[in-house]
């Protein structure tokens, strides 16, 4: 019997084992470490800039790191507890699902890093899953307490991140 004919036989007898295989090959099938380098554009000829938001964010800017041949710089906010080390883009710890003060301070440096480019310069953007509470910079008009009180009674309510 086949190796392959043994692991189906297997997960027909526990279908646990047959959802974490799927499961670990959703993961790999998404690795920043594969999908990410085949996707980076030629250095340019003016500043690169890093900057992300998500889960993944610090991973993902560690990946570019790795496989940049040019200098770069810039920063990242991720959750508490995902921070990945970098040697050029800055990690940030926040919180999420409910934004925090961290969460704000980094939006208002990304937006910063992001402003007065040449048209010469490159901005690399991350994003993945919880980017939007992680990057809680409120309109004018609100307070990160007010965005705060409206992210818990969602989240009370049992709404949908759509």
């Amino acid at each position: 019997m086949s190796d392959d004919a043994k692991q189906n036989l297997s997960e027909r007898r526990d279908p646990l084992a047959l959802l974490r295989r799927l499961f670990d090959a959703a993961l790999d099938a998404v690795d920043a470490a594969k999908t990410l380098p085949p996707c980076l554009p030629a250095p340019p000829k003016g500043r690169t800039i890093v900057v992300g938001a998500g889960k993944a964010a610090a991973k993902m800017a560690r990946v570019v790191e790795d496989h940049w041949s040019g200098a770069l710089a810039g920063i990242v906010v991720t959750r508490y507890g995902h921070g990945v080390p970098c040697r050029h883009v800055e990690v940030v710890e926040a919180a999420h699902p409910v934004p925090d003060a961290a969460g704000q301070a980094a939006a208002e440096r990304i937006l910063a890093a992001a402003t007065g480019l040449s048209p010469e310069d490159l901005v690399i953007c991350l994003l993945s899953g919880g980017a939007s509470a992680l990057l809680a910079l409120p309109a004018p008009d609100l307070t990160l307490d007010d965005k705060q009180a409206v992210t818990r009674e969602l989240l009370r309510s049992g709404a949908t991140i759509s």
